[in-house]
């Protein structure tokens, strides 16, 4: 039980923004994924969230591209795996560029819940039902009042 503790204590939490070669992703976003996720898993992470951010033009070129997927992995690892991480990024065809931050627990927290789908979905449907609901007996009651005038 103290070595799971010590393991847990260990883990920073890391938020991973890769540069991704945009027509390799657009040609296989499956195995594009998969390669990226492998990369943070093999070096001992374990990813919390995870999403494609952006794609478009780069506002300069880098290594001969101009067009580029910004793409977002949060993760848990030890700092030890970071290493592990540049080393397998820079040998990949797939990244162009990549940066990693440490975060802060309460950051951490809140940037998964921004990105995670499940979280921001079901809030929005809700009040949507129940506005409409109103308006479309107000068009009823107003049918029959002219109905009634006549």
């Amino acid at each position: 039980m103290a070595e799971s503790a010590v393991a847990t204590t260990t883990e920073k939490l890391y938020e991973g923004m890769f540069l991704l070669d945009s027509s390799k992703f657009a040609s296989d976003p499956d195995g594009v994924t998969a390669h990226l996720l492998g990369i943070v898993e093999k070096a001992g992470g374990s990813v919390v969230a995870h999403r494609p951010w952006q794609d478009g033009k780069l506002a300069y070129e880098i290594a001969g591209r101009r067009k580029g997927m910004h793409y977002l992995i949060y993760f848990r690892m030890p700092g030890s795996g970071v290493t592990d991480i540049n080393r397998s990024v820079r040998l990949s065809d797939r990244v162009v560029r990549h940066l990693l931050i440490r975060h802060s627990q309460s950051y951490f927290d809140a940037s998964v819940a921004a990105i995670t789908p499940a979280a921001a979905e079901p809030e929005p449907e809700a009040p949507a039902e129940e506005a409409a609901a109103p308006v479309a007996e107000t068009a009823g009651d107003d049918a029959a009042t002219e109905k009634a005038a006549d």
